[in-house]
């Protein structure tokens, strides 16, 4: 039985008005006591997986007879295994060391005033998402870690699925010293709900948005709040003239079809000339064996015709110049044969979105000048694009990648939900 004030009676002025009062409440909790609450999150989503599962069955089945393409069923599906993995997820967020207080800086200035400047919440914190519903959990449970309060709005596509997780996360935080408003569904699943939610500037601290690209340029555009922005992945593997074909081939397939859904998986291959002969005709034959359709250039074109095609389909369609800037989410790639590693980075810079870039090569020259020449959240040296991640880069989890360079850049964990205040301590001086 859910113990907590039920969101949905709010408007979304009134969630985010209870969020800044449970924010001043958070301020004041140790680091212990947020702990606490992770932990009882995660048993909650334990025991009451069912009724996760069953919510996550209704989008499902409503997202299926709406006729939405595969793309997005991944995206909104929940299993076992992957509640399995929030839970694990939130033991090991709980188990990180607190970034509250963390002292960043600190000295005494001769007149013996003592100077620290110190990690704090950053207060309110909004989140608006598309699709997954692990999101719901990524950012409560980073924002309770930090001392924040978390406002979600989540996709209209996955409104049962979401209701039952924040349910189930505040009634755990109910339990423990936090309140239970630190974790709110932002109320509504019309656009107006989210509109509402931008111009409540001194309520909210920060909104996060993250999806696909309308909703971030949207939300930028629109905004009265301040805005970190997440980007659009379109995500390129350059495989350069001093390469090991094993390799490159390996981390291509990785980058593009290990989970092609999310920001992180490559979406444009870029191969030196030099190469290409060798190179391209494995990897098109490697790239129709897991059902990827390449969107090639002339030269790709002129390639794919030694290529067996599969199942009857072509290995090769002609790209269009909407191509090169594709974020394709789905078994799709751009192929093109540059001249150059400058070529390859003049191509990214004119089509890439800041997200993560790849290279791989055996030189350290090339790599070197690869990662100084591209200014970009992530690049990766000889390993996959589905590497920017916060959870394998350690962070416990993310709420997104950013690709501004403001506060926060790359993927986005407990750290970039803070701010710094300065703590003077004196005995007395005056100016």
């Amino acid at each position: 039985m859910s113990t907590s004030t039920p969101v949905a009676a709010k408007t979304v002025r009134e969630a985010a008005e209870a969020a800044r009062v449970a924010a001043a409440r958070l301020a004041a909790t140790t680091g212990a006591e947020r702990d606490s609450a992770l932990r009882a999150i995660a048993g909650a989503l334990t025991d009451r997986a069912p009724e996760i599962l069953a919510a996550n069955k209704r989008d499902m089945d409503d997202a299926r007879a709406a006729g939405r393409p595969q793309a997005v069923l991944d995206r909104l599906a929940v299993s076992d295994c992957q509640l399995a993995g929030l839970t694990d997820m939130t033991r090991g967020v709980a188990a990180m060391a607190d970034p509250v207080g963390t002292v960043t800086s600190g000295s005494v200035l001769p007149n013996g005033l003592e100077v620290r400047q110190i990690r704090v919440p950053l207060g309110v914190v909004g989140m608006i998402y598309e699709g997954r519903p692990n999101v719901t959990v990524d950012a409560a449970v980073l924002c309770v870690k930090s001392g924040n309060a978390a406002l979600l709005r989540g996709s209209s596509a996955a409104r049962h699925t979401n209701a039952a997780l924040i349910a189930v996360m505040r009634d755990a935080v109910a339990e423990t010293a936090l309140p239970a408003d630190a974790i709110q569904g932002v109320p509504g699943d019309t656009h107006a709900s989210v509109t509402e939610l931008m111009a409540l500037r001194g309520l909210v601290d920060v909104l996060i948005p993250r999806g696909g690209r309308e909703l971030i340029e949207t939300t930028v555009r629109e905004a009265a709040v301040p805005v970190i922005e997440t980007g659009v992945g379109n995500c390129h593997v350059y495989v350069d003239e001093h390469t090991d074909m094993e390799r490159a081939l390996s981390i291509l397939i990785n980058a593009k079809t290990q989970r092609p859904s999310v920001c992180n998986a490559a979406e444009t291959l870029l191969v030196h000339e030099a190469v290409a002969p060798a190179f391209l005709p494995r990897a098109l034959a490697e790239l129709a064996r897991h059902g990827v359709t390449v969107h090639g250039d002339a030269r790709v074109l002129a390639a794919a015709s030694a290529v067996p095609s599969a199942a009857g389909e072509p290995v090769v369609v002609a790209a269009t110049e909407e191509d090169w800037d594709r974020e394709y989410l789905a078994a799709d790639i751009a192929v093109a044969v540059v001249d150059s590693l400058d070529s390859a980075v003049e191509h990214i810079r004119r089509h890439g979105t800041g997200h993560t870039e790849a290279i791989v090569t055996e030189s350290q020259s090339a790599a070197r000048r690869f990662v100084l020449a591209l200014d970009t959240a992530v690049v990766a040296v000889n390993a996959s694009t589905r590497f920017a991640d916060g959870g394998e880069l350690g962070l416990g989890t993310e709420l997104g990648i950013s690709t501004q360079k403001l506060h926060a850049r790359g993927p986005m964990g407990v750290i970039a939900l803070t701010t710094t205040k300065y703590v003077l301590v004196g005995d007395g001086q005056i100016r």
